[in-house]
């Protein structure tokens, strides 16, 4: 299964926001940077239009694990962290970001954030996802 088949896509008139769960590390940043958006007790629970575009993208841009990312209806993307910044917490995982070329069972993936396994027990490989010592 392709990781783009793993993500959710949710669009709005000049901004889609893509959430791909399996990353998701439940740092709660979009929830407590945008409420009325990100709101886990509704469904769908990502609403972009109560947001402006600028005002997501900002918000989706602090989600460490990259598990949200988004796209501007004009095709402009995120800019990466400039220099790259490569973080690790006291129990080993990676927080990585800037213009990152992550390699993955899929094939190159081009980043901008992600948190990585440190302790190599994720079923997540390369990313982290709390299964293993380090996302305790």
């Amino acid at each position: 299964m392709s990781r783009d088949s793993d993500q959710k896509a949710y669009k709005a008139e000049a901004i889609t926001v893509t959430f791909e769960a399996r990353r998701c590390l439940h740092a709660a940043e979009c929830v407590r940077g945008l409420p009325g958006v990100f709101d886990t007790a509704k469904r769908p629970w990502v609403q972009p239009d109560n947001a402006t575009a600028d005002q997501l993208a900002e918000v989706v841009r602090r989600c460490p694990s990259g598990a949200l990312k988004y796209a501007l209806a004009d095709g402009a993307e995120e800019t990466p962290n400039t220099p790259t910044t490569i973080t690790r917490n006291a129990n080993g995982q990676l927080t990585v970001r800037g213009e990152l070329r992550v390699d993955t069972p899929q094939g190159p993936a081009a980043e901008t954030r992600v948190v990585l396994c440190g302790c190599g027990n994720s079923q997540l490989q390369p990313f982290c996802d709390h299964t293993g010592l380090c996302g305790r």
